[in-house]
């Protein structure tokens, strides 16, 4: 009797699949028909800038002043590595500067000095030539005289050189203070833009190199997402265009949105990102920006949605986008 049962059984299986998939399709089809013509749906994910806070120059992270999930202000001090030895080596650069000034000085007391020395000569130099064409004086008091003179100039442009010398010593000395103030004040970790801590990477005590992460910031005032269109559709929209995104999470809110974005070539459909059409190859990226992420603050960057946009203004949206 059992055996008369099992082929019923191996019928009846199939057909409760078929009936199945035959109804799933019809759901399925059922939300294509439901948007008006000229307005299409798109699947995407919110997403919000983001910005990583990272260190400039190797160090240890000596304070951590904000947490995750906080609000932070553009310029705002996030944390700070330890700058002891950046600020001993100032001080040391600082010093270089005032003996750099100190040894300037006396180079010019030098340089003085050789003027004097040099003007005498010259003029002791005049008075033998005016006694020799006299015929009191020589010919060689006159070649004593001229190289008294000689060793005068070339003593102070010597001296001259001393001065700029030490002046360049300045400078050098300078730069390297100017360098050490700026390493310190990158050591100082500042929020480049008004956001939300998402993510702190780093903990006081690490040792991070250059480059070293500290904290991801999020800007939530500038969400965003990327949906991927055929190019039937992409051709038509333009820039500042109207749309609409519904979230899983919040179906019965659309948020409004603008196009702010059509790429200019075509790429393949991402894998992770499902189409209608599986026979749809080559798409176009087109990034939706919502005008008052403030509105809902329930959004949050990572909800999966769908995307609404139309082929031109004229179209009407549905009253209900779910």
């Amino acid at each position: 009797m059992s055996g008369d049962k099992s082929p019923s059984r191996l019928f009846i299986a199939p057909l409760v699949v078929a009936l199945l998939a035959a109804a799933g399709f019809g759901y399925w089809k059922s939300l294509q028909d439901r948007l008006p013509e000229g307005v299409y749906e798109a699947n995407g994910r919110l997403e919000a800038t983001e910005v990583q806070v990272a260190t400039k120059y190797p160090g240890r992270l000596a304070e951590v002043l904000v947490a995750e999930g906080d609000s932070v202000e553009s310029g705002q001090l996030l944390a700070r590595i330890d700058t002891r030895t950046l600020e001993a080596q100032r001080s040391q650069a600082e010093s270089e500067v005032l003996r750099a000034r100190e040894n300037v000085a006396a180079a010019q007391a030098t340089v003085h000095l050789r003027e004097s020395e040099r003007r005498l000569a010259q003029q002791d130099l005049a008075r033998f030539r005016e006694l020799y064409t006299r015929g009191h004086a020589s010919g060689q008091q006159i070649d004593q005289q001229q190289a008294r003179f000689d060793t005068s100039s070339a003593a102070l442009e010597a001296a001259q050189a001393q001065v700029h010398a030490a002046q360049a010593a300045i400078a050098t000395a300078q730069a390297r203070v100017m360098q050490l103030t700026s390493e310190i004040d990158d050591s100082s970790l500042r929020a480049p833009m008004k956001g939300v801590v998402q993510l702190r990477l780093a903990e006081p005590g690490e040792v991070l190199g250059a480059g070293g992460r500290v904290f991801l910031l999020i800007d939530p005032s500038d969400q965003y997402m990327n949906v991927y269109l055929p190019s039937a559709v992409a051709g038509r929209l333009v820039a500042h265009a109207d749309a609409r995104i519904v979230l899983d999470a919040l179906p019965e809110q659309p948020l409004p949105a603008q196009v702010a974005f059509v790429a200019a070539k075509a790429q393949f459909t991402p894998k992770e990102v499902e189409t209608r059409d599986e026979r749809q190859k080559l798409v176009f990226r087109v990034k939706l920006r919502l005008t008052d992420p403030a509105a809902v603050p329930q959004a949050k960057p990572g909800m999966p949605g769908s995307a609404y946009v139309r082929r031109d203004s004229s179209i009407d949206w549905p009253q209900t986008l779910e």
